[in-house]
C-alpha cells in the first residue's frame, strides 16, 4: 500500500490519509470543499462547494497517478437531499462523459458544517 499525500487538496482532519493506492486502485478519503491554499470554506452555495470538493478530489486523484477519468465509484454525502439535482449538475460538468458508479445520501452533518463531501474509488 502507499499513501497518497498532496497540498493541493486539503490535509486529512484527522488520523487518515487522503487516499491510499493499493491493488490498483486508488481509495479516497471524502473531500469537503476547503481551499487548501488558504486553510478556509470560501464557498457559500452547494454548488460551488460541490466545485471544489470535486476538485480537491481530482487533485487527490493526480498525485495518485489517477483522474476524475479513472473513478468506478463515488458516494456523495449532502446535507440536504433538496440540493440533489445542484449536485447533479455540477458532478455532470465536472465528470463529464465519464459517469462512474455512485451512491448519494443525506448526512445530517457533515465536518466544518459545509453542504458536501465526496469519496472515490478510481483505477490507476
Amino acid at each position: 500500500m502507499d499513501i497518497v499525500n498532496t497540498d493541493k487538496a486539503p490535509a486529512a482532519l484527522g488520523p487518515y490519509s487522503q487516499a491510499i493506492v493499493a491493488g490498483g486502485f486508488v481509495f479516497c478519503s471524502g473531500q469537503i470543499p476547503v481551499n487548501p491554499a488558504t486553510g478556509a470554506i470560501e464557498a457559500t452555495t452547494v454548488e460551488d462547494q460541490a466545485r471544489q470538493a470535486i476538485t480537491n478530489l481530482a487533485n487527490v486523484l493526480m498525485a495518485a497517478g489517477s483522474g476524475l477519468d479513472k473513478v468506478v465509484k463515488t458516494t456523495v454525502f449532502i446535507s440536504d437531499m433538496n440540493d440533489f439535482a445542484a449536485v447533479n449538475a455540477v458532478y455532470a460538468e465536472l465528470f463529464g462523459a465519464a459517469k462512474p458508479a455512485r451512491s448519494c445520501v443525506q448526512a445530517a452533518r457533515l465536518p466544518k458544517d459545509v453542504k458536501i463531501e465526496i469519496e472515490a474509488i478510481a483505477a490507476l
